[in-house]
């Protein structure tokens, strides 16, 4: 049987520590805390389980603080948690007998990370895959029988444990400031956070946040050193920032810079809440439509599902167009029992809005489009 250090950086967690650190309790062979500077119980709640409480000071970084209490562990593997997941008695036993069985050769081992959208900011899915249980040595081994190199890849496991994630509160303000100071003090997001950023602004951010980060990423599109894909990712905030600005020539600035390419259905959902403001609701319906129908989101899914579906309802009931309006409320209704964009499955298994094949064999949206349809 394998042992494990379960490491954690905490923070003012005296209502959620207990448990979460109980949920582990026969699991971990060590816990290691590191505290950034909590006021409140934590620490004491920490020492009833453990005494590798570390202070930290905190410096902005994540990864700094994650790395130092990963440098305490002493055992085979590291379990990073954090104070607000939650095993649960079934999970609790899965884990158990991945402890007992897991091969010596799995240097990664990814559990699925549930309950995401309950206060989601950057996840478009309620349930997805995670790097959770780490061997803390890393074996470098040798492989193929000629022009033979180090095994540079790690071997990675993934395993039918699912935690629960239960916040009590959304993080989007923090996680949003955070990222808006590292850019102001000069970081160049590298593309995985630069994307991040933009999803979570998309999913979370509001008209003070799009404001705050419109320079950022009008910055980012104009860096000839960021791909198409941080092109479109810029062009999609920099859009909206200047729709809820109400500046106008700058709007269609950057959405042209994506249509002129390819479209997106962020940018296309932009075009319709645009001209739905402006009460030209035929307009606004054919954007909503192709934001639907005709193109794939890139960061955030409800901009191809229930964003856009919920804006043709609007539409065509303020163009007295009941019958339309229904149509497109039975659409919401098939793709996720009314839930579309928000992550839930649809009746196929499929992510909503994701374009796959519904229980009829045609793709999610395909069957019979409605209304005018006028594509791009």
């Amino acid at each position: 049987m394998i042992t494990i250090s379960v490491c954690m950086i905490v923070k003012n967690e005296e209502k959620r520590l207990k448990r979460c650190l109980d949920s582990l309790q026969g699991l971990a062979d060590e816990i290691v805390i590191a505290d950034t500077g909590s006021t409140d119980a934590t620490k004491e709640i920490a020492k009833r389980y453990t005494d590798q409480i570390y202070d930290f000071t905190w410096t902005g970084d994540f990864s700094e603080a994650r790395n130092f209490v990963f440098s305490r562990a002493t055992r085979e593997y590291i379990y990073s948690a954090d104070a607000d997941e939650v095993l649960s008695e079934e999970n609790r036993e899965r884990f158990r007998i991945l402890k007992e069985t897991l091969l010596p050769e799995i240097e990664i081992v990814q559990m699925k990370y549930a309950n995401q959208l309950q206060f989601g900011t950057v996840y478009n899915f309620d349930e997805e895959y995670r790097p959770k249980l780490f061997k803390r040595q890393r074996n470098f081994v040798w492989e193929y029988p000629i022009h033979e190199t180090v095994r540079l890849m790690p071997v990675i496991y993934d395993s039918d444990v699912i935690i629960t994630h239960m916040p009590e509160e959304s993080h989007a303000k923090r996680d949003l400031e955070n990222f808006r100071r590292h850019c102001m003090e000069g970081y160049r997001l590298p593309k995985r956070l630069h994307g991040l950023y933009a999803r979570e602004l998309l999913l979370a951010g509001d008209e003070e946040d799009f404001a705050r980060a419109a320079d950022i990423f009008i910055a980012s599109s104009r860096d000839n050193d960021r791909d198409g894909e941080e092109l479109v990712q810029a062009c999609c905030v920099v859009a909206k920032a200047a729709r809820l600005a109400g500046d106008v020539v700058s709007f269609f600035k950057y959405t042209s810079k994506v249509i002129a390419e390819e479209a997106c259905s962020e940018i296309c959902c932009e075009m319709g809440h645009f001209y739905e403001a402006l009460e030209d609701l035929e307009e606004a319906a054919v954007w909503y439509y192709n934001a639907v129908y005709e193109t794939q989101p890139v960061l955030n899914l409800r901009a191809g599902g229930r964003e856009s579906l919920e804006g043709l309802i609007r539409c065509y009931e303020k163009l007295s167009c009941p019958e339309q309006a229904d149509i497109y409320r039975e659409e919401l209704e098939i793709r996720c029992g009314g839930a579309c964009g928000s992550g839930e499955a649809c009746e196929s298994g499929e992510a909503c809005g994701s374009g796959e094949a519904c229980e009829s064999g045609e793709a999610c949206g395909s069957g019979g489009a409605c209304g005018s349809g006028r594509s791009l």
